[in-house]
């Protein structure tokens, strides 16, 4: 059993979790996620530790919960479906819009990725940072607007988008390498199509579809909710 201090409570992970966490993941492998190195991420990383105490029960569910300020942290096949074709490598300089909680970052890192995220809600920041220190994940963690990306430290082999966008931001386009691949969800309010969006040699981009999801909206000048 291993157990981290923290500012706000003991961060325990017992066998029990490990199982749960076990359970979650053949449930992931029967909805057809089949990167074995992204089920192993997931097994790894304790979701609950991002969870109140008090609905911890609720952490190994397949089910989005809410975090607070309006956001939530994702299902765990949103994440697994995500991060599958994100195709991430060892060693990829990776952009997340929107830290959130930080679980979906945690993941990342378990992959190798060195992991720069940024997330607009002032409150999610500074608890993400927090906790992923506690969990001594290295990550370059930034608050502001998501849709702007982060040109400072551009370009980046992959891009993921972790909040529903009406369009694809143009800024997001410009960060991503040649050869690059971005995972955004686009659409309406309501329900966003899960784009796999691959950046060409002449700079135009091949998109594939992945399914339907929901996502709270992305926040930022290149989105339709402004900061």
């Amino acid at each position: 059993m291993v157990s981290i201090s923290s500012k706000y409570m003991k961060l325990i992970d017992t066998y029990k979790h490990k199982g749960l966490r076990k359970s979650l993941c053949n449930t992931l492998r029967k909805k057809d996620i089949k990167d074995d190195g992204v089920l192993r991420a997931m097994e790894i990383v304790p979701r609950h530790l991002f969870f109140e105490k008090a609905f911890e029960e609720k952490a190994y569910k397949d089910n989005a919960f809410p975090i607070g300020e309006g956001q939530t942290i994702s299902q765990p096949y949103t994440v697994a479906i995500q991060t599958e074709l994100l195709e991430v490598k060892k060693r990829d300089k990776i952009l997340e819009i929107g830290t959130g909680s930080g679980y979906q970052t945690c993941i990342l890192v378990e992959l190798g990725a060195r992991v720069y995220s940024i997330e607009c809600n002032r409150k999610l920041h500074k608890s993400a940072n927090i906790l992923l220190n506690k969990l001594n994940y290295k990550v370059n963690l930034f608050l502001g607007d998501g849709s702007l990306g982060l040109p400072t430290y551009a370009p980046f082999e992959k891009i993921l988008v972790t909040a529903g966008a009406s369009s694809i931001p143009e800024p997001l386009i410009e960060q991503l390498k040649t050869g690059g691949i971005m995972v955004i969800p686009v659409g309406n309010k309501n329900q966003q199509k899960m784009l796999k969006i691959k950046k060409m040699i002449n700079g135009e981009i091949e998109t594939e579809e992945a399914g339907i999801f929901s996502f709270v909206p992305l926040v930022g000048e290149k989105s339709w909710e402004k900061p």
